[in-house]
């Protein structure tokens, strides 16, 4: 059984449709990357996944339970966590903040010191800075600090919606080693990200999704070698 399975799942804005019938599953402790052009729906479908937009049509299970009549609240209980695209800290809190912000829920609140270790751990650099305003901190930092905030609920499920963006070259290298890092200690990823090479480097698959549609999907071995991913997204001919 798959850790998480949308199934034909169709999202509208209005009178707009989004997403046409995409289905993906993901299987626990894999790291599975979601690629395609701006505007092509993934923002969209992880939004739907973790509640914040319903579906008119389809079908969300996670952990062999459906979710997609659920709360944002409900759903990250049962243990999905977002990075948003943007961080989307709290500039005027410490970093210590930002993070015990990120244990709000009462099963995460009693594991909060425990979570602490571990992402410092993770993360050295926000321990050293724990008391220092988030607004302060670097592009790079305050990248770590938004996916060790999402860790403090202790989830399942990490999604990163683009997390290298905005970030300097040379700490990619840093970002893509704390994914493999967090997946080997048993949290299962699923990636939106720019980079696409780098991201198939580190998944175990992927998917395509274009016009908000899945077109293709395949290992990485597959996509990295696939005369259109080629051309369209790593600007090789």
């Amino acid at each position: 059984m798959s850790l998480l399975k949308v199934s034909k799942v169709n999202v509208f804005y209005g009178l707009l449709h989004i997403l046409h019938d995409v289905s993906i599953e993901v299987e626990s402790g894999e790291i599975v990357t979601l690629l395609g052009p701006n505007g092509a729906g993934k923002t969209t479908l992880f939004r739907t996944i973790c509640g914040l937009l319903q579906p008119r049509s389809g079908e969300i299970w996670f952990k062999g339970e459906r979710i997609d009549k659920y709360k944002p609240s409900q759903i990250v209980r049962r243990g999905i966590s977002i990075v948003p695209e943007g961080r989307q800290l709290i500039p005027t809190l410490t970093v210590l903040e930002n993070l015990e912000l990120g244990a709000y829920l009462s099963d995460a609140r009693k594991k909060k010191n425990d979570s602490l270790e571990y992402v410092y751990m993770l993360f050295p650099v926000l321990k050293e800075r724990r008391k220092q305003i988030a607004s302060t901190l670097s592009g790079g930092e305050q990248q770590m600090l938004a996916i060790a905030r999402a860790l403090m609920s202790r989830p399942t499920l990490l999604m990163l919606d683009e997390p290298s963006s905005g970030l300097m070259p040379r700490l990619l290298s840093t970002l893509f080693d704390a994914i493999r890092k967090i997946n080997r200690q048993g949290v299962t990823i699923l990636l939106i990200e720019q980079n696409v090479y780098e991201a198939l480097q580190v998944a175990d698959k992927g998917y395509v999704i274009e016009n908000g549609r899945i077109v293709m999907q395949g290992k990485k071995e597959e996509l990295l070698n696939d005369p259109h991913i080629k051309e369209a997204y790593l600007g090789l001919l």
